[in-house]
């Protein structure tokens, strides 16, 4: 008899929702493993800019998913034996990960390693299709939005912080535009599961977006 699968909460949401530190936050509190299914698109957005491969060639993509050498260490993403980190948030990567995501042959090529990360104690998975592809048993599925006006609010900081120079009104446009692709594709639209948990941050400090999590999975767990 094969042993029981390991409990997963999917943790899905659009960009900038908070979705990412909260994933981490839960599954420190619990002690779970922890997948960032985004930088896994991002890792193949990053391979096809390095490879000049088109956006709107699914089977070189799909090649390039396929053969990614990538492990996660220590809460850093190295590719091909280097620190891929910082690499795959730059902003091209990040608008060029939608566009790769969107290609079916694509996702196929990464399903089978996502779930390769569902391993004991238990998974927080951090995506965009957790809880209704990849995961659909999942014990939990937590949705985390926020306001396009907040999130890009959020980005803003975050890249100012960094030195770099962006306008509020871009980063409003390309969060809509990418919204609207993710929303939009054929392959696993952005929605949330019909049983998922909707967690709106907007206004909801990270530690009590976290501690409602937990608070939602231990009941869960309990039942």
């Amino acid at each position: 008899m094969s042993p029981p699968l390991a409990t997963v909460i999917a943790v899905d949401g659009p960009a900038a929702s908070g979705k990412g530190t909260v994933a981490v936050g839960v599954a420190k509190g619990l002690g779970f493993n922890y997948l960032d299914s985004g930088s896994l698109y991002r890792l193949v957005a990053l391979r096809a800019l390095q490879t000049a491969t088109p956006f709107d060639q699914p089977l070189p993509l799909a090649r390039l998913a396929a053969d990614l050498d990538v492990t996660f260490k220590d809460g850093a993403i190295v590719l091909d034996g280097r620190d891929a980190s910082e690499a795959i948030r730059a902003e091209d990567v990040s608008a060029a990960a939608s566009r790769v995501a969107v290609h079916p042959a694509v996702r196929a090529a990464l399903y089978d390693r996502q779930r390769s990360f569902r391993r004991a104690p238990g998974l927080v998975a951090d995506g965009r299709d957790m809880g209704t592809v990849v995961f659909p048993d999942a014990l939990l599925k937590v949705f985390v939005t926020a306001s396009a006006d907040e999130r890009a609010r959020r980005r803003y900081k975050q890249l100012i912080a960094k030195g770099i120079s962006v306008t509020m009104e871009s980063l409003l446009r390309d969060i809509l535009e990418r919204d609207a692709r993710d929303a939009g594709r054929a392959a696993a639209p952005l929605k949330p599961a019909p049983n998922a948990v909707i967690l709106d941050t907007t206004d909801l400090s990270i530690e009590a977006a976290i501690a409602r999590v937990l608070e939602v999975y231990r009941a869960a767990a309990e039942q």
